[in-house]
């Protein structure tokens, strides 16, 4: 069994877009499902989301299969808030030592690149590890259990890199030749999402 989890990061407010990102029609459903069903076939332990901003109108118009769904009240602080939410339930999950992070607006995630960071964790000990597409690092990212009390001790919207910019010897880079996912932000994004569906 595996010994990863996933956390899926989707409480953002979609203040460039102006409705709830997470609803945004991706293959006919609802961009927030498509993102959970891609996750759920990775090779991970649990898929637990964290949602925020229009909570109720998301899960009434998705469905969230066998993951967990966490609401977090203090969304509008940012990023950090919806760590520690996630990173607090999955501590309490017997078994699991490491954790990927997710993005709930960023679909199309290569499938090899789960697999590809968990490998890279198991050969090298490294407790932070992230895809680099072609030129520059992105999402998901794999971090070990040694990192999550420093994650779960930061405040604001800042997530996990600014630690490991801080600390490089923590971090093993597995290179992946694609592009980086988009994430949908804004209307011109959406009309990219739906010119490549």
């Amino acid at each position: 069994m595996s010994r990863t989890a996933a956390l899926i990061l989707a409480a953002g407010g979609s203040s460039r877009l102006g409705y709830p990102k997470q609803l945004v029609n991706w293959h006919g459903r609802p961009l927030i499902e498509g993102v959970v069903s891609a996750v759920s076939s990775w090779p991970v332990a649990t898929v637990v989301v964290v949602l925020g901003a229009s909570s109720e109108e998301i899960l009434e118009a998705a469905e969230f299969g066998d993951s967990v769904v966490l609401l977090n009240p203090d969304w509008e602080e940012g990023v950090a808030s919806s760590l520690r939410i996630g990173l607090d339930h999955i501590t309490r999950i017997p078994g699991i030592d490491s954790v990927i992070v997710a993005l709930g607006d960023q679909p199309g995630v290569p499938p090899e690149v789960p697999g590809a960071l968990i490998e890279a964790m198991e050969r090298t000990g490294r407790q932070a590890v992230v895809p680099k597409y072609r030129y520059q690092r992105g999402n998901p990212v794999l971090l070990g259990r040694a990192l999550w009390p420093r994650l779960l001790s930061m405040e604001g919207d800042i997530g996990a890199r600014r630690i490991l910019q801080s600390h490089p010897e923590w971090v093993e880079e597995v290179r992946i030749d694609h592009l980086e996912p988009r994430d949908v932000d804004t209307p011109s994004d959406v009309a990219d999402l739906d010119a490549s569906s």
